[in-house]
């Protein structure tokens, strides 16, 4: 069964840090482009991170960027989003998906994990 499942969501005052978990089961991430994408309630799903398969390229939307950093690790078949200098705009529910190339488009991925609720609040 393809599977990916993100962790490391939580409650987390402003300016503080989480590291996000995104790990794959049935399928090696290796050959998948990467994107964290997230949703705060009564908002459209937005891209926030993405990392590609290729050459490891990484892309920031303007909102997080110098904050956030997306990294893999393909020997454990997982990605991670590091969040620093978290703010309260941050909150919202973080979705981690694979495709075939990298897009801002969460309709352009062919995986999608549950989410993990993130939470800035003090």
């Amino acid at each position: 069964q393809l599977q990916l499942v993100e962790s490391g969501g939580g409650l987390v005052q402003p300016g503080g840090s989480l590291r996000l978990s995104c790990a794959a089961s049935g399928f090696t991430l290796d050959y998948y482009a990467i994107g964290w994408f997230r949703q705060a309630p009564g908002k459209e799903r937005e891209g926030v991170s993405c990392i590609s398969s290729s050459d490891g390229s990484t892309y920031y939307a303007d909102s997080v960027k110098g904050r956030f950093t997306i990294s893999r690790d393909n020997a454990k078949n997982t990605v991670y989003l590091q969040m620093n200098s978290l703010k309260p705009e941050d909150t919202a529910v973080y979705y981690c998906a694979a495709g075939s190339f990298i897009s801002w488009s969460w309709s352009q991925y062919d995986y999608w994990g549950q989410g993990t609720q993130v939470t800035v609040s003090s």
